[in-house]
């Protein structure tokens, strides 16, 4: 007799506040935002678009862009 053991992961994603964040804090084009922390322009509208979730460093270093912390930049959708 085998016995089955199925594990049931929640799926959960990544979301985020970037683009609120941009227009709150005049008006910041995803360029600037690039600029200000690093990366490609690309890489901000990806990460805006929830197509790239960023690494722990980079999550930090927009938060930081924003004077903010990291969890009123992003958040998880469960």
């Amino acid at each position: 007799m085998y016995i089955c053991y199925v594990k049931l992961y929640m799926m959960m994603e990544l979301g985020n506040n970037i683009r609120r964040l941009r227009f709150e804090n005049g008006d910041i084009t995803q360029q600037d935002l690039a600029i200000g922390v690093g990366v490609t322009r690309q890489t901000i509208h990806s990460i805006e678009k929830g197509k790239f979730i960023p690494s722990t460093l980079l999550a930090f270093k927009i938060a930081r862009h924003f004077k903010t912390g990291v969890e009123n930049v992003f958040y998880t959708n469960e």
